[in-house]
C-alpha cells in the first residue's frame, strides 16, 4: 500500500501534466513590439474590418486613418467628427463615436455618414467614447463619459450620469443599461454576445456583466481592479486593458501579461491582419504592432 501510494504521489507530481503547465505566452515566440512609421497627435479607436485592415483615429487632427497588413498607413476620412472609438458591424459599416458633436455615427463603405444618435431624452450626450456591437443581433453598446473639450460649442454636462447605453438594432432610442459607474470608458464583449466588459476608468475598476436577450445588463461583478481607456478580447477569452502599456487578464481576472509601450499613454488596442494575429496598439503619437499566438474574435 505504501508503494502504491508512492506511485500515486509520483504520478501527481510528474512534470508536463496539463494542470501543472504554465500558461502559454499570448505573444508569438520571438516577436517584438514594432513602432510603425508616422507621427500623430493622439491616436485612438482602432477597429479591424473583414480584410484585417485596421482603422484608427488621430482625434485632435480630425482624421480616420487606415493601416493595411503590408504596413501602409493612409488617411481614409477627413474630417470625421473628431471620432474616438470605432467598431465595424457585419455589413461593413464603421460605427464611430463622433466626439465633436457628442453623437454616434454610422459610416458606410462609400464614406456616407448617418448620424444615428445625437441625444438621450432630449439632452445632449456627454460624449460617446467607445463602442461595441453585439454579433448575434447587431445591438450597439456605447460608453458616455464626460471629458470637457476645448473645441466644444456647448455648456456643461446635461445627462444625470456618465453611463453605458444600449441601442437595439434598427432603433434610434438609446436605453441606459448602467448608470452607477463613475466614468465608464473602454468596452468590449465576448463573441457569443453573452458577456460585456466595461472599464470604469474613473474608479480604477473593470466589471463584467451578463447580457440579456433584450440587451439589459445584469449580474455585475468585479473583473479586475484596473480601469482602462480602450479594450479588446482574444480567442482564448483574455481581456486586454490599456493605459500604461497593455495589460492582459485571463477569463478569471488574473493578470497574465504586460506589454510595456514607451509612450505617455496607450489609448486603445485591437487585433488586425488577415489572420487577426497582429495586435495593433494606438499609443499617443505613434502606433505599434506585435505578433501574437492568439487571435482576435468578433467585433474588435
Amino acid at each position: 500500500m505504501i508503494a502504491a501510494a508512492g506511485l500515486i504521489l509520483a504520478a501527481a507530481a510528474a512534470p508536463g501534466r496539463a494542470e501543472d503547465a504554465a500558461p502559454k505566452d499570448i505573444v508569438e515566440t520571438g516577436a517584438q513590439l514594432t513602432q510603425l512609421e508616422g507621427e500623430f497627435t493622439f491616436t485612438e479607436g482602432p477597429a479591424s474590418d473583414a480584410n484585417g485592415d485596421v482603422y484608427f483615429t488621430d482625434q485632435p487632427n480630425d482624421k480616420i486613418l487606415r493601416w493595411t497588413p503590408d504596413g501602409k498607413i493612409v488617411t481614409w476620412m477627413e474630417p470625421c467628427g473628431r471620432s474616438n472609438g470605432l467598431c465595424f458591424d457585419d455589413r461593413g459599416s464603421l460605427w464611430a463615436c463622433a466626439d465633436n458633436e457628442n453623437s454616434l455615427w454610422r459610416i458606410g463603405r462609400d464614406k456616407s455618414v448617418t448620424k444615428v444618435i445625437t441625444s438621450h431624452e432630449g439632452k445632449l450626450l456627454n460624449g460617446p467614447n467607445d463602442v461595441w456591437i453585439r454579433p448575434k443581433d447587431a445591438g450597439v453598446y456605447i460608453t458616455d463619459p464626460f471629458y470637457k473639450r476645448d473645441y466644444w460649442k456647448r455648456g456643461d454636462i446635461e445627462q444625470a450620469c456618465q453611463g453605458v447605453y444600449y441601442l437595439p438594432a434598427h432603433s434610434t432610442e438609446l436605453q441606459l443599461v448602467a448608470g452607477d459607474l463613475k466614468q465608464p470608458n473602454g468596452i468590449i464583449g465576448t463573441p457569443d454576445g453573452k458577456t460585456l466588459y466595461v472599464a470604469d476608468i474613473g474608479d480604477g475598476k473593470t466589471y463584467a456583466y451578463d447580457i440579456g436577450h433584450d440587451g439589459a445588463l445584469t449580474n455585475r461583478r468585479l473583473f479586475c481592479s484596473m480601469g482602462s481607456d480602450g479594450m479588446t478580447i482574444d480567442s482564448e477569452g483574455n481581456v486586454y486593458l490599456t493605459g500604461k502599456g497593455v495589460t492582459v487578464f485571463d477569463k478569471s481576472g488574473a493578470q497574465i501579461k504586460h506589454i510595456p509601450v514607451a509612450e505617455d499613454w496607450t489609448g486603445n488596442v485591437c487585433f488586425g491582419g488577415k489572420d487577426r494575429r497582429t495586435l495593433f496598439i494606438t499609443a499617443s503619437k505613434h502606433v505599434y504592432t506585435i505578433r501574437t499566438r492568439v487571435h482576435g474574435v468578433g467585433s474588435q
